[in-house]
């Protein structure tokens, strides 16, 4: 497997499933990083699983806060179901109290006495604890405290400076309160992630994460989703294909109908992607189920990821076509996941995906439908970039991925939401036309990367017996474009009855 990201052995994990992948093992330790972001974002819950990462491994770990409570930090951790018994919180009552004597009677500006008090305490706390893991929260106060840009920076590099020799992994907490000329303590960092929160019209918010920098090692660039939920935060990274290279053996896979087989050269190829698109009703999710009741029968794994059908219509319609996927099913060997694209992250449906192919060894995905899909995004132009990825990784394991892609209209000129054919290998085109008083369907292979194909376009007929493609349709014209034209005798057509 290549991998561009080089795992550091001596890297300060994070506790936060997926953060030390996009780190490429964790922070390096006994430095200082910036987290930032805006209020909502996470900022509290991923610095308590730094910590408590650190508790699990026998470190010391302390906790500075001077923006909320030690109260609402125990309610924040149970409510993810935390105990916060083996970290050491200090919070800024205890501080304040502190403060009251020596700010009453005072030549100097009281706000000057009580960023140099502050800044004095959480040195003697650090001396005091000698923690192995440190997080501050927030910067925002201290810059209310330090009243200008010049007195902040030079309190947070002194800060930095006494802790440098402390062997201490520090995570400092910033809202985005401060002017850009607060914003120079990123150059003080050793590292800087930003948490981000959009929030769409309809729909769950949707959170991402960039790491900014991180002085002198890799990590994976670019923004990552995340979602919090009880049990803390969860980061998706980014799916990067040229990672993610295997062996495997290339061969063509029959249908198992014939005449379909015809038309795609054989069968389907290993490692290839396809996209199955016509206008609704002609059948596109129909071969999708008889490839895996197909794959099935062969024992092999498919995942199929729905996204405008629930899983009881599905499975209720493919017993009545002949192919029921519940003995599948019960055997493990089919999974059938209804998802709702307003509920969910383009990175975790990324996420799950690999996690079938890489823990339970699936040999073929379907998306049904990539109109679907589509709703899951947050901009149409990041469509593309992402199926790219999810289907170069795909065709790297050797696993058969289908998309099914519906078209706009019924009859006439079609019309796609969005155009992928050039991603897919193959392109299957499904199509409604007259004849004899009747509206029938039509299948075609378009292209076909990994060989030969017909060329041909033949009849297409769904029956409770299953799938039927017929002889070709010779003696029709135009039937691609949705006005076809007979200019022959009916001999070839399959019988209607």
């Amino acid at each position: 497997m290549a991998n561009r990201c080089d795992i550091s052995p001596g890297a300060c994990s994070t506790g936060v499933p997926g953060l030390d992948d996009v780190l490429c093992g964790g922070f390096p330790r006994n430095r200082l990083y910036l987290i930032e972001g805006d209020s909502g974002v996470g900022k509290t819950t991923l610095a308590l699983q730094f910590l408590l990462e650190g508790a699990r491994l026998n470190e010391n770990c302390l906790y500075i806060t001077l923006s909320e409570t030690k109260e609402e930090l125990v309610q924040v951790a149970k409510s993810h179901g935390w105990s916060l018994e083996k970290i050491t919180l200090l919070e800024l009552s205890s501080i304040e109290q502190q403060l009251k004597a020596e700010t009453d009677h005072t030549f100097f500006h009281p706000s000057e006495v009580e960023l140099n008090k502050t800044t004095k305490i959480l040195t003697d706390a650090v001396d005091q604890f000698k923690p192995s893991r440190l997080v501050f929260d927030s910067l925002s106060e201290m810059r209310l405290m330090a009243e200008t840009p010049l007195r902040y920076r030079r309190q947070i590099l002194g800060l930095k400076q006494f802790l440098a020799g402390k062997q201490c992994t520090i995570l400092l907490l910033d809202d985005h309160s401060g002017s850009d000329t607060d914003k120079q303590v990123r150059s003080l960092a050793h590292g800087v992630i930003g948490l981000q929160k959009q929030s769409p019209v309809y729909g769950i918010n949707r959170r991402t994460l960039i790491v900014e920098k991180i002085r002198g090692v890799k990590f994976r660039e670019g923004f990552h989703d995340y979602a919090i939920e009880r049990g803390g935060i969860t980061v998706y990274p980014r799916l990067i294909a040229a990672e993610h290279r295997t062996q495997f053996t290339r061969e063509t896979v029959p249908s198992g109908i014939k005449e379909f087989d015809q038309l795609l050269g054989g069968g389907f190829d290993r490692g290839t992607s396809t996209i199955i698109m016509g206008p609704p009703g002609t059948g596109k999710s129909t071969l999708t189920i008889r490839q895996a009741f197909v794959a099935g029968q062969r024992g092999e794994h498919v995942n199929f990821y729905l996204f405008d059908e629930t899983i009881a219509t599905f499975v209720g319609r493919s017993a009545a076509l002949g192919m029921d996927l519940e003995p599948f099913v019960a055997k493990g060997l089919i999974k059938i996941e209804q998802i709702d694209p307003a509920e969910i992250l383009p990175g975790e449906l990324m996420h799950r995906i690999r996690q079938a192919v890489t823990e339970e060894k699936t040999r073929m995905v379907v998306i049904d439908s990539i109109n679907g899909y589509l709703n899951a995004m947050p901009d149409e132009r990041y469509l593309s970039m992402q199926l790219h990825e999810l289907l170069a990784y795909l065709n790297q394991q050797g696993v058969i991925s289908m998309l099914v892609l519906a078209q706009q209209g019924a009859l006439g000129a079609m019309q796609s939401v969005v155009d992928l054919t050039y991603l897919a290998d193959t392109v299957v085109v499904l199509r409604y036309f007259e004849a004899g008083g009747q509206v029938k369907q039509a299948i075609s292979v378009l292209k076909k990367r990994s060989g030969e194909h017909e060329r041909n376009i033949r009849e297409l007929k769904i029956t409770k017996e299953g799938i039927m493609v017929g002889e070709p349709l010779n003696e029709f014209h135009g039937i691609l474009t949705g006005v076809p034209t007979f200019v022959g005798t009916s001999q070839q057509m399959m019988s209607s009855k």
